[in-house]
């Protein structure tokens, strides 16, 4: 999928009005990834749900519902923010699943809902859950022993995982349950996209193996889920995933495990990243450009400066991720020069061109001056959700995109934002 270009907005425009940086989506890609996520769970039996931590935006979350997907949250809050977007927390059906490996503040509170659905990643929160009172249907999030993130740091199944229940010790926790009264009705397991797309092939058959020796144990067993990890490609002339030849696994799964169960099995699958990553840029602006020389340590290189910083974008810090540049309005024939571009914040890995080993990795771009913009493609999935205060700046505000008009999602937060929870309260 081409990146959004948002040539029909003027940024400069906005970039006047709310400032930057700011993030920018493009409403038309998160319907382009929706009907791509329709057509992969049209057939009968499978059922999308959205993994909201990727984005949890309201306008995100409302478009979701009103195409029938459900959601998968992994905090009381997520609940809650779904709910706020129109999702029936009453609801006879499991439209949300609350997937979490630690209940924590408002999230036992939350499984009393009836559309509410707990997926226990430990043993421990079957004995949590009844303590709370909570009597009702579950879900189990099993480790399989396989899986593989996208980078080594999200590793997502094995030994190396933190999440779910180790496959050997799946029993005792069923017992476990079972004795209190929880009637286990989903299975799950998430193994991640893997760096190849064809290990993802690979990996979501094998775990389709892996529920069909395992589901004959399970007396009230209405669904599986297979978890989300459907690859998005962050470089340009990346390989892209086959989504009808995903779709047969996923038909094929349907079909398999109703015959064995002898009843009607939902297959789920819980896209977060795939749907929301290519909908939004990071706008920032360039404010410097510096040099080094090169001496007995290493090379010199040319830093673009810019008012963005892992604050906004944490991806390229936290795990060397790749983000396509770009310079807004650049000339089509404009010379390249590689270049390091590094944000405001007063830490050496505030830089968004490194490498998987955090290595700076010039990016060949355009000449920029000081006060061009520039924008950081790919930052839809774990871009503002994971943005934080860090040396107390406002998280920055949303813009939404929509026949080529732009919409303010959220505002710059302000200083008052920053300090509002602060006290001093005797306990």
């Amino acid at each position: 999928m081409a990146m959004p270009d948002f040539q029909g907005v003027d940024l400069n425009r906005i970039a006047e009005r709310i400032g930057t940086p700011f993030h920018l989506y493009d409403a038309q890609v998160v319907q382009a990834r929706i009907d791509n996520i329709l057509a992969l769970t049209a057939a009968p039996g499978l059922q999308a749900r959205y993994a909201m931590k990727a984005c949890s935006a309201r306008q995100v979350l409302e478009r979701m519902r009103a195409h029938g997907i459900w959601i998968d949250a992994v905090s009381g809050n997520e609940v809650l923010r779904a709910q706020a977007a129109g999702y029936d927390l009453g609801a006879d059906c499991p439209e949300v699943l609350l997937t979490t490996d630690v209940f924590r503040d408002n999230a036992l509170d939350m499984v009393h809902y009836p559309g509410v659905l707990p997926n226990l990643g430990s043993p421990g929160m079957v004995e949590q859950l009844e303590a709370s009172g909570y009597t009702g249907p579950i879900a189990l999030r099993l480790n399989p022993g396989f899986g593989h993130g996208h980078v080594q740091a999200c590793d997502t199944g094995g030994p190396s995982s933190k999440h779910g229940i180790w496959f050997d010790a799946a029993a005792t926790a069923a017992r476990e349950a079972e004795r209190r009264g929880m009637q286990i009705v989903l299975l799950h397991a998430h193994v991640g996209t893997g760096p190849e797309v064809d290990e993802f092939y690979v990996n979501m058959q094998r775990l389709v193996d892996f529920f069909a020796d395992r589901a004959a144990s399970y007396p009230h067993l209405q669904a599986i889920n297979l978890g989300g990890g459907i690859p998005h490609s962050y470089r340009e002339n990346g390989d892209e995933i086959n989504l009808a030849a995903f779709a047969e696994i996923l038909q094929q799964a349907q079909q398999r495990l109703t015959e064995l169960l002898g009843r009607p099995i939902r297959v789920e699958v819980e896209p977060g990243r795939y749907v929301v990553a290519p909908s939004a840029c990071v706008v920032t602006r360039v404010t410097d450009i510096k040099r080094t020389e090169t001496n007995d340590k290493g090379p010199g290189h040319t830093f673009v400066m810019v008012d963005a910083g892992f604050n906004d974008l944490v991806r390229p810090a936290m795990y060397g991720s790749f983000h396509q540049l770009s310079v807004w309005q650049a000339p089509a024939d404009a010379l390249l020069e590689p270049v390091v571009v590094a944000g405001p914040l007063c830490e050496s890995g505030d830089v968004f061109t490194r490498d998987s080993e955090e290595f700076l990795q010039p990016r060949p771009l355009p000449p920029v001056h000081p006060g061009d913009l520039m924008l950081i493609h790919d930052a839809g999935a774990y871009g503002i959700a994971m943005s934080s205060n860090y040396v107390s700046l406002g998280r920055a505000p949303q813009v939404w995109v929509e026949d080529e008009v732009p919409y303010l999602m959220s505002r710059r937060e302000t200083f008052e934002d920053v300090v509002r929870t602060e006290c001093f309260t005797a306990l």
